[in-house]
């Protein structure tokens, strides 16, 4: 992918909140290579609260990756979905549940796009702390494709509960 002219920067994130989380985690940034996704920075590993809709789990691991594709944002998808097969997540579980792992397409390059699978910027980009907080790490400049910095958001979740908890 080196010197790909259609390659873009994106930002992925990474959950696990069953069996060795920081294994999972690590294990998906390994995986994603055969994917045709170049990792180029990762985040600090963060514990958070489970959020949504099912609260009542066991606390999850985030982290962020910036990375480096020349896939669209379905490929993209296809690729993190992949991933998450790999690692034993099985399709259709419960939304916002327990799970060995979650990888999200948060952002890619300056694209906005929205089908039935995808929404990019990714929709809770802006109000997950276990979110921002990784992505802030990855680049504290981080804007999303309107412009709008992702900085000044950080202050409006701040009471959502996020520790760091090491290195990915």
């Amino acid at each position: 992918m080196e010197g790909d002219v259609g390659a873009r920067v994106g930002y992925l994130g990474l959950g696990s909140n069953e069996g060795d989380r920081l294994r999972n985690l690590r294990a998906a940034r390994e995986a994603l290579v055969l994917y045709e996704v170049a990792v180029e920075a990762v985040s600090s590993v963060y514990e958070t609260a489970p959020q949504g809709e099912v609260t009542d789990q066991p606390d999850f691991l985030n982290a962020a990756l910036r990375v480096r594709t020349s896939l669209g944002p379905e490929e993209l998808l296809d690729a993190a979905k992949g991933v998450e097969r790999d690692l034993g997540r099985e399709p259709g579980g419960l939304r916002h549940g327990p799970r060995p792992i979650d990888v999200d397409v948060l952002l890619l390059g300056d694209l906005e796009y929205s089908s039935d699978r995808l929404s990019l910027p990714h929709p809770e980009v802006m109000s997950r702390r276990f979110v921002l907080e990784p992505l802030l790490e990855l680049d504290p400049e981080l804007a999303l494709p309107d412009g709008t910095a992702l900085a000044p958001r950080l202050e409006g979740v701040r009471d959502q509960p996020v520790r760091r908890a090491g290195s990915l």
